[in-house]
């Protein structure tokens, strides 16, 4: 039997999923790999074709408002105290990059080590739980690198880098299709590209698979935390060694689509088309006028993948779970399939 071509436009989801409230009330590693399977399992009946985790080995009841993004990858870096004194608070407190944050992750002071963080091991559970085509989410250098107060480095780009390595080390040992790394706060700060796409490069240059990258404006409590458009990024994506972008587009001015135009085709585009800081769910109708209009913009074969903007762990699973039906329609409906 002949296998069926992959779709024109891949459907995937950014990474994070409601985590069940079972799995919260009895955590377990069985636990845990149940909760894994029901989040692939839905996706796959939706027809994602590049499914995700839901990032739920990660979840922390005691860090739960960035779904373990940060936490789960400073907490084990050798080098880094994580008990914060108010201290520490008061100096962070200071850093401009960061001020939706009031304490820093961790304190840096001393060379960076992979300490105890294993992504190899969640990597391989998700591996096993899922025969469709895996997408393995990663923090990147520079998102981590703005949470830590550095008593070391004394340069943030420094920082990063030593990051990169850490990071580096790791995701060269995943298996999956792809490997994305994401980037939320670079988007607010543009002046950082030089040093930030240099250490993001380092993790890239290690996936063996795809390489993506994920940039949004923030999903802090559902509100946007970075300001700034896409034309003050366009350089420091075509800096990167992408294969595609996952892009927040839904809830940006579309107008900024034609900003687009100027990412190298050697890139593909990733478009946000679902809006993950609301509980409106979109129409497949809709989903396809925001393909029809991104297209027109920007040519036949540009854009590559579609997904929501952000993850969905802040939302209720029902909302959620439409909003990925609804993803996967839009696109057929679009494609005409």
């Amino acid at each position: 039997m002949t296998p069926h071509a992959p779709p024109a436009i891949l459907t995937t989801v950014v990474g994070s999923y409601p985590v069940p409230d079972w799995l919260t009330a009895l955590p377990s590693e069985q636990a845990l790999a149940d909760a894994t399977s029901v989040v692939f399992k839905t996706q796959e009946l939706a027809g994602i074709d590049l499914v995700v985790d839901g990032e739920l080995y990660r979840f922390d009841t005691n860090h739960p408002d960035t779904n373990g993004m940060i936490d789960y990858f400073v907490r084990p870096l050798g080098g880094v105290r994580s008990a914060i004194t108010l201290a520490d608070a008061d100096a962070f407190s200071q850093v401009q990059a960061m001020q939706f944050r009031a304490r820093p992750a961790g304190v840096v002071e001393g060379p960076l080590t992979a300490g105890t963080l294993d992504l190899v091991t969640p990597c391989e559970r998700a591996r096993r739980l899922t025969a469709k085509p895996l997408k393995f989410t990663v923090t990147g250098p520079h998102m981590l690198c703005r949470t830590l107060l550095d008593r070391h480095y004394r340069d943030p780009g420094a920082l990063a880098m030593a990051l990169a390595e850490v990071l580096a080390a790791q995701v060269e040992r995943l298996e999956a299709e792809a490997i994305q790394i994401d980037e939320a706060n670079i988007t607010g700060h543009p002046e950082d590209a030089p040093w930030a796409a240099a250490a993001i490069n380092r993790v890239l240059q290690s996936i063996r698979t795809t390489k993506a990258v994920h940039l949004c404006f923030g999903n802090y409590g559902g509100q946007t935390i970075q300001k700034g458009t896409w034309q003050h990024l366009v350089d420091f994506m075509n800096r990167l060694d992408a294969d595609h972008f996952v892009l927040e587009m839904a809830r940006r001015d579309p107008a900024e689509i034609g900003y687009l135009r100027e990412v190298r085709p050697r890139s593909g585009i990733g478009l946000g088309v679902v809006d993950v800081k609301s509980t409106l769910v979109e129409s497949p109708e809709s989903i396809a006028r925001r393909l029809e209009q991104a297209v027109k913009i920007l040519g036949e074969g540009r854009v590559t993948h579609v997904h929501p903007d952000c993850g969905f762990w802040m939302l209720k699973r029902s909302v959620a779970d439409r909003k990925i039906r609804a993803l996967v329609k839009g696109r057929d409906l679009f494609l005409g399939t």
